[in-house]
């Protein structure tokens, strides 16, 4: 399928989703809202993926919301079009935080706004010596969107979270990864490669494990103990009702190395 403002490919389980307006700084307008979530659902409802990888062309990763295009918005409704944009985004996000497929940000360059939250809500959030991170969204007056809010203080804690957002501190790669919302910084022409080996190993993986583990996580902070015990069992016995399960447990008590299928 092609898009106007993302290049899309789905190969060997891995999927690849490059945003791809580098001469606008890959900002979201709506064609790119709209686009995203249109693949959020082409990958959540493919069995065979077994990750997916977000990167971008150019030298950002993604500069936030058009503003320019919200500016003066086709219509010339300010509200209605936000309402729109931020409703297909926030709508792939939620897809992509419940497939079970393990989603890898590629983070090439500088993340800001739009982009910022977009990055921390990936499953494992990878960054070039070169990317920076911003979430610059008080700087033009607006609140944030696109689930910050929701993953900032859970990586960081409430005062970072609140400092990050209340005075639009830039952090350098390598600090991200020290105040904890970045897994691994590498050198900058490795990124692609380094993003895929990590989908390899995880496509080679126990897909609907990874999925389950995604799922559980999400509520990890807000559900009572009794609810997350028992969300834990319910997974952890529907996990024998898959492929990869009981492999996976028999080729360990053999000592053999499991050959998981994702289903």
């Amino acid at each position: 399928m092609q898009f106007e403002t993302i290049n899309f490919e789905i190969k060997d389980k891995i999927g690849i989703l490059t945003m791809n307006r580098p001469e606008e700084a890959n900002a979201l307008n709506a064609q790119m809202a709209k686009e995203l979530f249109e693949i959020s659902v082409l990958c959540s409802r493919d069995k065979s993926l077994g990750a997916l990888i977000v990167t971008a062309n150019g030298k950002m990763f993604n500069a936030g919301g058009d503003l320019r295009e919200f500016d003066n918005p086709p219509g010339g409704r300010q509200d209605e079009h936000l309402s729109r944009v931020a409703s297909n985004l926030h709508n792939a996000i939620i897809r992509f935080q419940y497939m079970d497929a393990p989603v890898i940000m590629a983070v090439n360059g500088t993340a800001a706004g739009g982009g910022f939250s977009l990055a921390l809500s990936g499953d494992y959030i990878l960054a070039s010596d070169k990317a920076k991170f911003v979430s610059a969204y008080t700087a033009s007056g607006l609140t944030p969107d696109g689930s910050s809010t929701y993953f900032l203080a859970k990586h960081v804690g409430l005062l970072r979270a609140k400092e990050l957002f209340l005075t639009n501190k830039m952090l350098s790669a390598e600090e991200a990864k020290q105040w904890g919302f970045v897994n691994d910084v590498v050198a900058h022409d490795n990124l692609t490669t380094k993003a895929k080996e990590l989908a390899r190993q995880f496509s080679n993986g126990p897909t609907k494990a990874y999925g389950g583990v995604k799922r559980m996580l999400l509520s990890s902070f807000f559900s009572p103990i009794e609810s997350q015990l028992d969300n834990e069992t319910r997974h952890i016995v529907g996990i024998m009702d898959t492929h990869d399960g009981p492999h996976g447990l028999n080729a360990f008590l053999n000592k053999e190395k499991p050959r998981f299928t994702g289903s």
